[in-house]
């Protein structure tokens, strides 16, 4: 059995730090990005112009922002399953001074 490869298919800002995020699966997650935005790479996301401009990368279909942030698919698919580690794995990020 192959491992699913899940795509970004299209996404919507609903809420501050907040998306609804389609996959190639017809299936979609509505992900509050607050919890991570820690960090070198992903803190400066906290800048709601910055967070606002993502876009999805043609090439690997994913979500992407200006600053060189993204997020595997996978994880974005698999979101609320994958929360716990995704916190654990943010607060061993360097917080980035506001």
């Amino acid at each position: 059995m192959g491992h699913k490869i899940f795509r970004v298919t299209s996404f919507e800002v609903v809420a501050p730090y907040r998306l609804n995020v389609s996959f190639n699966d017809e299936t979609s997650q509505q992900i509050d990005l607050r919890p991570i935005l820690e960090g070198e790479l992903f803190g400066p996301l906290r800048d709601l112009k910055l967070f606002n401009s993502v876009s999805i990368d043609p090439e690997v279909h994913t979500l992407v922002w200006p600053n060189g942030a993204d997020l595997d698919p996978a994880m974005l698919h698999d979101w609320n399953d994958n929360l716990a580690a995704i916190r654990s794995s943010v607060a061993k990020w360097e917080t980035v001074p506001a």
